[in-house]
């Protein structure tokens, strides 16, 4: 595996993993009934999300032009990382919901 190749799974994996933390303490601050600093978690972690999928597409351009991306234990990680975060994003936008409703 290329150096290159490992900062790319590096950036997926932080990238992922800072949104997935942004997500978390949104539903906290919803869940104390803080929406304004929910929202603002909420969408500092839609920029790492977006950050991960950027890397990540960026790769899948490489991989359809030829450029055959390598399999390893690392980039599986890296996958499995923002997968998470994706389903991280969909709870936090329910519960978030959830909670302004319950708080109306």
């Amino acid at each position: 595996m290329n150096e290159e190749f490992e900062m790319i799974c590096f950036q997926i994996i932080s990238n992922s993993g800072a949104a997935k933390s942004n997500y978390v303490e949104a539903i906290q601050k919803a869940k104390e009934k803080d929406y304004a600093a929910a929202k603002e978690l909420m969408e500092g972690a839609e920029e790492f999300f977006v950050g991960a999928h950027k890397v990540h597409a960026d790769l899948i351009q490489k991989e359809a032009q030829g450029q055959k991306t390598e399999f390893s234990l690392l980039f599986m990680h890296a996958e499995d990382q923002m997968a998470s975060c994706e389903m991280a994003k969909l709870f936090a936008e329910e519960l978030i919901s959830l909670y302004q409703k319950i708080d109306v």
